[in-house]
Protein backbone atom coordinates (compact mmCIF):
# COMPACT_ATOMS: atom_id res chain seq x y z
CA UNK A 1 0.00 0.00 0.00
CA UNK A 2 1.45 3.31 -1.32
CA UNK A 3 2.48 5.56 1.61
CA UNK A 4 0.27 8.51 0.13
CA UNK A 5 -2.84 8.46 -1.54
CA UNK A 6 -1.62 10.84 -4.04
CA UNK A 7 1.72 12.23 -5.28
CA UNK A 8 0.07 15.93 -5.66
CA UNK A 9 -3.08 17.03 -4.35
CA UNK A 10 -4.24 20.40 -5.37
CA UNK A 11 -6.34 22.50 -3.34
CA UNK A 12 -8.03 24.82 -5.75
CA UNK A 13 -9.74 24.35 -9.52
CA UNK A 14 -8.92 27.95 -11.34
CA UNK A 15 -6.32 28.25 -13.85
CA UNK A 16 -3.24 27.97 -12.23
CA UNK A 17 -4.06 24.59 -10.10
CA UNK A 18 -5.81 22.81 -12.92
CA UNK A 19 -2.59 23.58 -15.11
CA UNK A 20 -0.68 22.05 -12.02
CA UNK A 21 -2.92 18.94 -12.06
CA UNK A 22 -3.06 18.40 -15.84
CA UNK A 23 0.41 18.55 -16.80
CA UNK A 24 1.55 16.55 -13.25
CA UNK A 25 -0.85 14.37 -14.21
CA UNK A 26 0.27 13.89 -18.29
CA UNK A 27 4.54 13.55 -16.07
CA UNK A 28 2.69 10.34 -14.95
CA UNK A 29 2.01 11.51 -11.26
CA UNK A 30 -1.05 10.66 -9.16
CA UNK A 31 -3.09 14.13 -8.87
CA UNK A 32 -6.03 15.03 -6.92
CA UNK A 33 -7.94 17.88 -6.93
CA UNK A 34 -10.27 19.99 -5.02
CA UNK A 35 -12.58 23.18 -5.47
CA UNK A 36 -15.11 23.98 -2.83
CA UNK A 37 -17.43 25.89 -5.75
CA UNK A 38 -17.30 25.36 -9.58
CA UNK A 39 -13.88 24.70 -11.56
CA UNK A 40 -12.48 27.70 -13.61
CA UNK A 41 -11.77 29.65 -10.69
CA UNK A 42 -11.85 33.83 -10.52
CA UNK A 43 -11.22 34.07 -14.07
CA UNK A 44 -13.84 32.28 -15.53
CA UNK A 45 -16.27 32.02 -12.44
CA UNK A 46 -16.45 35.95 -11.46
CA UNK A 47 -13.21 37.75 -13.24
CA UNK A 48 -11.86 37.90 -16.60
CA UNK A 49 -14.11 36.15 -18.58
CA UNK A 50 -17.42 36.98 -17.59
CA UNK A 51 -16.42 40.51 -17.49
CA UNK A 52 -15.05 41.01 -20.90
CA UNK A 53 -18.36 39.45 -22.08
CA UNK A 54 -20.20 41.93 -20.10
CA UNK A 55 -17.46 44.33 -22.11
CA UNK A 56 -18.49 43.29 -25.31
CA UNK A 57 -21.68 44.12 -24.35
CA UNK A 58 -21.26 47.34 -23.02
CA UNK A 59 -20.13 48.25 -26.66
CA UNK A 60 -23.07 48.09 -28.66
CA UNK A 61 -24.76 51.31 -27.29
CA UNK A 62 -21.73 53.28 -29.14
CA UNK A 63 -21.52 51.26 -31.93
CA UNK A 64 -25.15 52.13 -32.47
CA UNK A 65 -24.30 55.91 -32.30
CA UNK A 66 -22.01 55.74 -34.32
CA UNK A 67 -23.48 53.72 -37.07
CA UNK A 68 -25.15 56.89 -37.90
CA UNK A 69 -22.14 58.52 -39.32
CA UNK A 70 -21.80 55.42 -41.68
CA UNK A 71 -24.73 55.67 -43.19
CA UNK A 72 -26.79 53.18 -41.03
CA UNK A 73 -30.14 54.17 -40.08
CA UNK A 74 -30.77 51.98 -37.08
CA UNK A 75 -34.13 51.63 -34.77
CA UNK A 76 -33.93 53.13 -30.95
CA UNK A 77 -32.23 49.73 -29.65
CA UNK A 78 -33.45 48.29 -25.78
CA UNK A 79 -31.14 46.62 -23.50
CA UNK A 80 -32.52 43.21 -21.35
CA UNK A 81 -30.06 42.69 -18.33
CA UNK A 82 -31.72 39.79 -17.52
CA UNK A 83 -31.22 38.31 -20.98
CA UNK A 84 -27.11 38.97 -20.78
CA UNK A 85 -26.89 38.17 -17.64
CA UNK A 86 -28.44 34.47 -18.60
CA UNK A 87 -26.12 34.48 -22.02
CA UNK A 88 -23.26 34.91 -19.54
CA UNK A 89 -24.59 32.22 -17.32
CA UNK A 90 -24.80 29.87 -19.87
CA UNK A 91 -21.19 30.15 -21.18
CA UNK A 92 -19.67 30.16 -18.05
CA UNK A 93 -21.11 26.89 -17.39
CA UNK A 94 -19.88 25.31 -20.67
CA UNK A 95 -16.77 26.93 -19.66
CA UNK A 96 -16.42 25.50 -16.37
CA UNK A 97 -17.55 21.70 -17.08
CA UNK A 98 -15.11 21.97 -20.15
CA UNK A 99 -12.36 22.44 -17.23
CA UNK A 100 -13.29 19.89 -15.72
CA UNK A 101 -13.91 17.53 -18.38
CA UNK A 102 -9.96 18.43 -19.33
CA UNK A 103 -8.76 17.49 -15.63
CA UNK A 104 -10.58 13.85 -16.18
CA UNK A 105 -9.22 13.22 -19.43
CA UNK A 106 -5.24 13.43 -17.69
CA UNK A 107 -6.23 11.32 -15.04
CA UNK A 108 -6.69 13.94 -12.41
CA UNK A 109 -8.90 12.75 -9.75
CA UNK A 110 -12.04 15.51 -9.72
CA UNK A 111 -12.97 16.22 -5.93
CA UNK A 112 -15.59 18.82 -4.67
CA UNK A 113 -15.39 20.15 -1.41
CA UNK A 114 -13.65 22.83 0.64
CA UNK A 115 -9.88 21.09 1.89
CA UNK A 116 -7.87 22.20 4.47
CA UNK A 117 -4.13 21.51 5.14
CA UNK A 118 -3.68 19.50 8.94
CA UNK A 119 0.38 18.88 7.97
CA UNK A 120 2.95 18.91 5.30
CA UNK A 121 1.27 15.88 3.74
CA UNK A 122 -2.05 15.59 5.02
CA UNK A 123 -5.15 17.52 3.77
CA UNK A 124 -8.90 17.18 5.01
CA UNK A 125 -12.50 17.13 2.67
CA UNK A 126 -15.66 16.24 3.28
CA UNK A 127 -14.46 14.84 6.76
CA UNK A 128 -11.87 12.32 4.72
CA UNK A 129 -8.11 12.74 5.38
CA UNK A 130 -6.13 12.81 2.45
CA UNK A 131 -2.23 11.79 2.12
CA UNK A 132 -0.10 13.87 -0.66
CA UNK A 133 3.68 13.72 -1.10
CA UNK A 134 3.13 17.12 -2.21
CA UNK A 135 0.34 19.60 -1.56
CA UNK A 136 -0.26 22.57 -4.03
CA UNK A 137 -2.56 25.81 -2.59
CA UNK A 138 -3.72 27.82 -5.94
CA UNK A 139 -7.01 29.19 -3.90
CA UNK A 140 -6.38 32.72 -6.04
CA UNK A 141 -7.47 35.98 -4.21
CA UNK A 142 -10.93 37.61 -2.96
CA UNK A 143 -12.09 40.99 -3.01
CA UNK A 144 -11.33 43.25 0.02
CA UNK A 145 -14.10 44.71 1.99
CA UNK A 146 -12.99 47.98 4.18
CA UNK A 147 -14.52 47.66 8.24
CA UNK A 148 -17.20 50.68 7.67
CA UNK A 149 -20.97 51.21 8.85
CA UNK A 150 -23.27 49.99 6.08
CA UNK A 151 -20.31 47.57 4.55
CA UNK A 152 -22.67 44.45 4.34
CA UNK A 153 -24.96 46.59 1.99
CA UNK A 154 -21.95 47.08 -0.84
CA UNK A 155 -21.36 44.05 -3.53
CA UNK A 156 -18.07 43.19 -5.06
CA UNK A 157 -16.62 41.68 -8.13
CA UNK A 158 -17.80 38.88 -6.76
CA UNK A 159 -22.28 39.52 -6.70
CA UNK A 160 -21.73 41.94 -9.01
CA UNK A 161 -22.43 39.29 -12.29
CA UNK A 162 -25.46 37.80 -10.91
CA UNK A 163 -27.54 41.30 -9.71
CA UNK A 164 -31.34 40.33 -10.80
CA UNK A 165 -31.99 43.89 -12.18
CA UNK A 166 -29.16 46.79 -13.54
CA UNK A 167 -28.73 49.62 -11.08
CA UNK A 168 -29.27 52.45 -12.51
CA UNK A 169 -27.26 54.84 -10.27
CA UNK A 170 -24.03 52.79 -9.61
CA UNK A 171 -21.32 54.13 -7.43
CA UNK A 172 -17.89 52.52 -8.08
CA UNK A 173 -15.19 52.68 -4.92
CA UNK A 174 -11.66 51.74 -6.17
CA UNK A 175 -9.37 53.23 -8.84
CA UNK A 176 -7.93 50.15 -10.00
CA UNK A 177 -8.32 47.76 -13.48
CA UNK A 178 -11.43 46.40 -11.80
CA UNK A 179 -12.85 49.57 -10.57
CA UNK A 180 -12.77 51.49 -14.16
CA UNK A 181 -14.10 48.30 -16.11
CA UNK A 182 -16.85 48.15 -14.48
CA UNK A 183 -17.35 51.87 -14.70
CA UNK A 184 -17.08 51.33 -18.35
CA UNK A 185 -19.39 48.52 -18.27
CA UNK A 186 -22.19 49.62 -16.33
CA UNK A 187 -22.23 53.75 -18.59
CA UNK A 188 -21.95 51.65 -21.58
CA UNK A 189 -25.06 49.89 -20.43
CA UNK A 190 -26.81 52.61 -19.81
CA UNK A 191 -26.74 53.68 -16.27
CA UNK A 192 -25.42 56.69 -13.89
CA UNK A 193 -21.82 56.06 -13.21
CA UNK A 194 -19.59 57.74 -10.31
CA UNK A 195 -16.31 56.04 -9.39
CA UNK A 196 -14.96 57.48 -5.98
CA UNK A 197 -11.12 56.79 -5.53
CA UNK A 198 -9.06 57.79 -2.24
CA UNK A 199 -5.95 58.25 -4.31
CA UNK A 200 -4.36 61.37 -6.77
CA UNK A 201 -4.69 59.62 -9.98
CA UNK A 202 -6.79 56.14 -11.24
CA UNK A 203 -4.67 52.98 -11.81
CA UNK A 204 -1.63 53.64 -9.56
CA UNK A 205 1.35 51.89 -10.55
CA UNK A 206 0.33 52.44 -14.47
CA UNK A 207 2.30 55.01 -16.30
CA UNK A 208 1.20 58.10 -15.34
CA UNK A 209 0.29 59.53 -19.15
CA UNK A 210 -1.84 56.32 -19.40
CA UNK A 211 -3.71 56.92 -15.95
CA UNK A 212 -4.07 60.80 -17.03
CA UNK A 213 -5.67 59.87 -20.79
CA UNK A 214 -8.16 57.74 -19.22
CA UNK A 215 -9.47 59.45 -16.88
CA UNK A 216 -10.14 62.32 -19.53
CA UNK A 217 -11.61 59.81 -22.11
CA UNK A 218 -13.67 58.37 -18.84
CA UNK A 219 -14.58 62.22 -17.75
CA UNK A 220 -15.68 63.17 -21.60
CA UNK A 221 -17.98 59.70 -21.77
CA UNK A 222 -20.26 61.21 -19.11
CA UNK A 223 -18.38 59.12 -16.11
CA UNK A 224 -17.78 61.39 -12.83
CA UNK A 225 -14.57 60.26 -11.32
CA UNK A 226 -14.07 61.88 -7.69
CA UNK A 227 -10.53 61.49 -6.23
CA UNK A 228 -9.45 61.83 -3.03
CA UNK A 229 -13.07 60.88 -2.19
CA UNK A 230 -13.96 57.64 -0.01
CA UNK A 231 -17.04 56.26 1.51
CA UNK A 232 -18.01 57.19 5.30
CA UNK A 233 -20.71 55.11 5.45
CA UNK A 234 -23.49 53.53 3.44
CA UNK A 235 -27.32 53.60 4.68
CA UNK A 236 -29.86 51.09 2.92
CA UNK A 237 -33.51 52.91 2.72
CA UNK A 238 -36.93 52.05 2.88
CA UNK A 239 -36.85 51.84 -0.74
CA UNK A 240 -34.28 49.68 -0.87
CA UNK A 241 -31.51 52.49 -2.40
CA UNK A 242 -28.52 53.39 -0.44
CA UNK A 243 -27.92 56.50 0.88
CA UNK A 244 -23.75 57.22 1.10
CA UNK A 245 -21.25 59.15 2.62
CA UNK A 246 -18.68 60.52 0.90
CA UNK A 247 -15.64 62.49 2.00
CA UNK A 248 -13.86 64.35 -0.57
CA UNK A 249 -10.97 66.63 -0.35
CA UNK A 250 -8.48 64.83 1.79
CA UNK A 251 -5.44 63.52 0.29
CA UNK A 252 -3.71 62.60 3.13
CA UNK A 253 -4.00 63.53 7.23
CA UNK A 254 -2.16 66.72 6.54
CA UNK A 255 -5.05 67.88 4.81
CA UNK A 256 -8.33 66.46 6.31
CA UNK A 257 -9.83 69.79 8.07
CA UNK A 258 -10.07 70.68 3.99
CA UNK A 259 -12.12 67.40 3.61
CA UNK A 260 -16.32 68.07 2.79
CA UNK A 261 -18.87 65.10 3.56
CA UNK A 262 -21.75 64.81 1.69
CA UNK A 263 -24.62 61.87 0.83
CA UNK A 264 -25.79 61.10 -2.77
CA UNK A 265 -28.25 58.29 -3.33
CA UNK A 266 -27.22 55.36 -5.39
CA UNK A 267 -29.14 51.96 -6.35
CA UNK A 268 -25.90 49.90 -5.90
CA UNK A 269 -22.21 50.33 -4.45
CA UNK A 270 -20.17 48.02 -5.98
CA UNK A 271 -16.28 47.82 -3.62
CA UNK A 272 -13.47 47.41 -5.95
CA UNK A 273 -10.64 48.37 -3.23
CA UNK A 274 -8.09 45.48 -4.17
CA UNK A 275 -7.71 41.88 -3.62
CA UNK A 276 -6.21 39.37 -1.23
CA UNK A 277 -5.10 35.96 -0.82
CA UNK A 278 -7.54 33.95 -0.37
CA UNK A 279 -5.94 31.80 2.96
CA UNK A 280 -8.49 32.40 5.75
CA UNK A 281 -9.16 28.70 7.56
CA UNK A 282 -6.66 26.83 4.68
CA UNK A 283 -4.59 25.80 8.10
CA UNK A 284 -1.43 26.76 6.47
CA UNK A 285 -0.64 28.69 9.61
CA UNK A 286 -1.26 26.21 11.77
CA UNK A 287 0.92 23.28 9.32
CA UNK A 288 3.80 26.07 9.60
CA UNK A 289 3.68 27.39 6.35
CA UNK A 290 4.92 31.50 6.46
CA UNK A 291 2.48 34.05 4.97
CA UNK A 292 2.87 37.39 4.36
CA UNK A 293 1.18 40.60 5.94
CA UNK A 294 -2.04 40.07 4.06
CA UNK A 295 -2.39 36.34 3.97
CA UNK A 296 -0.46 35.35 1.07
CA UNK A 297 1.72 32.40 1.05
CA UNK A 298 5.66 32.98 0.51
CA UNK A 299 7.11 30.88 -1.87
CA UNK A 300 10.71 31.20 -3.90
CA UNK A 301 10.70 31.16 -7.71
CA UNK A 302 9.76 27.78 -7.91
CA UNK A 303 6.76 28.17 -6.14
CA UNK A 304 7.74 26.69 -2.91
CA UNK A 305 7.23 27.45 0.33
CA UNK A 306 9.09 26.86 3.43
CA UNK A 307 7.71 23.48 4.25
CA UNK A 308 9.03 21.70 1.30
CA UNK A 309 5.99 19.69 1.02
CA UNK A 310 3.85 22.86 0.20
CA UNK A 311 3.76 24.49 -2.61
CA UNK A 312 1.72 27.32 -4.40
CA UNK A 313 0.75 29.44 -7.20
CA UNK A 314 -1.36 31.80 -8.59
CA UNK A 315 -3.10 34.99 -6.53
CA UNK A 316 -2.73 33.38 -3.38
CA UNK A 317 1.15 34.29 -3.22
CA UNK A 318 0.00 38.11 -3.54
CA UNK A 319 2.49 38.10 -6.74
CA UNK A 320 1.54 39.09 -10.13
CA UNK A 321 -2.46 38.48 -10.28
CA UNK A 322 -2.87 37.42 -13.69
CA UNK A 323 -4.35 34.34 -15.05
CA UNK A 324 -1.67 33.90 -17.73
CA UNK A 325 0.89 33.77 -14.97
CA UNK A 326 -0.63 31.10 -12.52
CA UNK A 327 -1.14 29.27 -15.52
CA UNK A 328 2.90 29.81 -16.51
CA UNK A 329 3.18 29.30 -12.09
CA UNK A 330 1.21 26.20 -12.12
CA UNK A 331 2.97 24.79 -15.38
CA UNK A 332 6.63 25.19 -14.26
CA UNK A 333 5.98 24.02 -10.80
CA UNK A 334 4.76 20.40 -12.06
CA UNK A 335 7.53 20.36 -14.25
CA UNK A 336 9.87 21.11 -11.13
CA UNK A 337 8.03 18.37 -9.39
CA UNK A 338 7.52 15.44 -11.84
CA UNK A 339 9.60 16.31 -14.80
CA UNK A 340 13.81 16.12 -15.58
CA UNK A 341 14.81 19.53 -13.87
CA UNK A 342 13.72 22.00 -11.75
CA UNK A 343 11.51 25.27 -13.49
CA UNK A 344 10.34 28.78 -12.74
CA UNK A 345 8.38 30.46 -14.53
CA UNK A 346 9.74 33.65 -16.46
CA UNK A 347 7.44 36.51 -15.76
CA UNK A 348 10.77 39.25 -16.43
CA UNK A 349 8.64 40.89 -18.98
CA UNK A 350 4.13 40.52 -18.70
CA UNK A 351 2.03 42.14 -20.54
CA UNK A 352 -1.07 43.16 -19.26
CA UNK A 353 -4.47 44.82 -20.58
CA UNK A 354 -7.29 46.57 -18.82
CA UNK A 355 -10.51 46.35 -20.81
CA UNK A 356 -11.64 49.72 -20.02
CA UNK A 357 -13.48 52.31 -22.56
CA UNK A 358 -10.90 52.91 -24.08
CA UNK A 359 -8.86 49.97 -23.53
CA UNK A 360 -5.28 49.75 -22.58
CA UNK A 361 -2.75 47.79 -23.42
CA UNK A 362 0.61 47.60 -21.76
CA UNK A 363 4.25 45.55 -21.28
CA UNK A 364 7.29 47.03 -20.02
CA UNK A 365 8.28 49.86 -17.94
CA UNK A 366 6.42 52.52 -16.74
CA UNK A 367 8.49 55.98 -17.23
CA UNK A 368 9.09 56.18 -13.67
CA UNK A 369 10.15 52.35 -13.53
CA UNK A 370 12.61 53.06 -16.64
CA UNK A 371 14.13 56.07 -14.43
CA UNK A 372 14.21 54.31 -11.66
CA UNK A 373 16.34 52.15 -13.75
CA UNK A 374 18.69 53.74 -16.12
CA UNK A 375 19.88 57.22 -16.11
CA UNK A 376 18.40 58.87 -19.39
CA UNK A 377 15.37 57.63 -21.16
CA UNK A 378 13.67 59.00 -24.51
CA UNK A 379 10.19 59.25 -24.97
CA UNK A 380 8.27 59.01 -28.36
CA UNK A 381 4.31 59.80 -27.86
CA UNK A 382 1.67 59.96 -30.63
CA UNK A 383 -1.73 61.34 -29.21
CA UNK A 384 -3.95 61.31 -32.51
CA UNK A 385 -8.26 60.40 -32.96
CA UNK A 386 -8.23 57.17 -34.55
CA UNK A 387 -9.53 56.78 -38.33
CA UNK A 388 -13.31 55.53 -37.67
CA UNK A 389 -13.64 57.98 -35.04
CA UNK A 390 -14.05 60.76 -37.69
CA UNK A 391 -17.17 59.86 -39.49
CA UNK A 392 -18.57 59.12 -36.34
CA UNK A 393 -18.22 62.31 -34.59
CA UNK A 394 -16.34 60.58 -32.22
CA UNK A 395 -14.39 62.51 -29.74
CA UNK A 396 -12.17 59.55 -28.17
CA UNK A 397 -8.38 59.32 -28.91
CA UNK A 398 -5.52 57.07 -28.71
CA UNK A 399 -2.53 57.13 -26.88
CA UNK A 400 0.93 55.64 -27.97
CA UNK A 401 4.38 55.55 -25.84
CA UNK A 402 6.92 54.42 -26.26
CA UNK A 403 10.46 54.32 -23.53
CA UNK A 404 13.58 53.75 -24.39
CA UNK A 405 16.84 53.21 -23.03
CA UNK A 406 18.76 56.39 -24.14
CA UNK A 407 22.55 54.69 -23.99
CA UNK A 408 21.26 51.55 -25.42
CA UNK A 409 18.17 52.29 -27.58
CA UNK A 410 16.77 49.14 -26.07
CA UNK A 411 12.90 49.35 -25.87
CA UNK A 412 11.65 49.36 -22.01
CA UNK A 413 8.12 49.71 -22.50
CA UNK A 414 5.15 50.46 -24.59
CA UNK A 415 2.04 51.45 -23.67
CA UNK A 416 -1.36 52.07 -25.73
CA UNK A 417 -5.25 53.86 -24.65
CA UNK A 418 -7.65 52.86 -27.50
CA UNK A 419 -9.63 50.37 -29.56
CA UNK A 420 -7.77 46.95 -29.73
CA UNK A 421 -4.78 48.02 -27.29
CA UNK A 422 -4.57 44.55 -25.81
CA UNK A 423 -4.23 43.14 -28.82
CA UNK A 424 -1.68 45.02 -30.38
CA UNK A 425 0.61 45.18 -27.06
CA UNK A 426 0.00 41.17 -27.09
CA UNK A 427 2.36 41.09 -30.31
CA UNK A 428 4.31 44.11 -29.40
CA UNK A 429 5.77 42.13 -25.81
CA UNK A 430 7.57 39.44 -28.01
CA UNK A 431 9.74 42.02 -29.11
CA UNK A 432 10.24 44.19 -26.01
CA UNK A 433 11.07 40.43 -24.23
CA UNK A 434 13.31 39.76 -27.40
CA UNK A 435 15.20 43.37 -26.72
CA UNK A 436 13.83 44.84 -29.31
CA UNK A 437 15.48 48.69 -30.04
CA UNK A 438 13.87 51.74 -31.54
CA UNK A 439 15.87 51.49 -34.53
CA UNK A 440 14.18 47.59 -34.81
CA UNK A 441 10.83 49.48 -33.97
CA UNK A 442 12.08 51.86 -37.15
CA UNK A 443 12.92 49.79 -40.04
CA UNK A 444 10.12 47.77 -39.63
CA UNK A 445 7.02 48.58 -42.40
CA UNK A 446 3.51 50.10 -41.16
CA UNK A 447 0.55 48.56 -41.30
CA UNK A 448 -1.22 51.50 -42.78
CA UNK A 449 -4.63 52.47 -41.93
CA UNK A 450 -4.43 50.97 -38.41
CA UNK A 451 -3.72 52.53 -35.00
CA UNK A 452 -0.61 49.59 -34.45
CA UNK A 453 1.65 51.27 -37.14
CA UNK A 454 2.30 54.19 -34.86
CA UNK A 455 4.41 52.17 -32.76
CA UNK A 456 6.80 52.01 -35.84
CA UNK A 457 6.68 55.50 -37.23
CA UNK A 458 7.20 57.18 -33.50
CA UNK A 459 10.01 60.12 -34.14
CA UNK A 460 9.14 63.22 -32.29
CA UNK A 461 11.30 62.50 -28.45
CA UNK A 462 11.51 64.02 -25.20
CA UNK A 463 14.55 63.21 -23.27
CA UNK A 464 14.21 62.59 -19.68
CA UNK A 465 17.31 62.36 -17.32
CA UNK A 466 17.25 60.88 -13.77
CA UNK A 467 17.10 63.46 -11.08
Amino acid sequence: MPAFDYQLFVIGGGSGGVRAARIAANLGARVAIAESFRYGGTCVIRGCVPKKLLVYASHYAQAFADAAGFGWSVPAATFSWPKLIAAKDAEISKLSAMYEKNLLGAGVTVLQGAATVLDAHTVQLNGQRIRAEHILVATGGTPFLPNLPGIEHAITSNEVFNLPTQPKRVLIVGGGYIAVEFAGIFHGLGSDVTLAYRGEQILRGFDDDLRQHLHDEMAQKGIRIQLHADVTGIEKLADGSLQVGLRSGAADAAHAADASTRTEVFDAVLYATGRVPNTQGLGLAQAGVTLDKTGGVVVDDYGHSNVPSIHAVGDVTNRIALTPVAIREGAALANTLFGVAPTAADLTTVPSAVFSQPQIGTVGLTEAQALAKVAQIDIYRANFRALGRGLAGGKERTLVKLIVDSASQRVLGAHMVGDDAAEIIQSIAIAIRMGATKADFDATVALHPTSAEEFVTLRDKTTRIRA
